[in-house]
């Protein structure tokens, strides 16, 4: 399967929540000038609504995601 590169780095926002192990979520990335949705896998469950950052591409629209915090909105400016 071919492993889509660009997507690597991206934040998104889980539109269905991922059950770890049980099963996928859905997350919608912008990229690529435009907003995709892949099939997101984590190690532990995410409610849906989650800020996510894609780790790495399993191919075929599918991508391991983490719950992430953008650092420049802890910054208190």
């Amino acid at each position: 399967m071919v492993r889509d590169e660009a997507v690597i780095g991206c934040p998104g926002e889980l539109l269905v929540g991922t059950r770890g192990a049980a099963g996928p979520g859905e997350i919608l990335v912008r990229v690529r000038g435009g907003s995709e949705t892949f099939l997101a896998w984590s190690e532990e469950p995410l409610p849906r609504g989650t800020t996510v950052l894609v780790i790495a591409s399993r191919g075929a629209r599918q991508v391991d995601v983490v719950e992430w915090a953008d650092p420049l909105d802890l910054l208190d400016l």
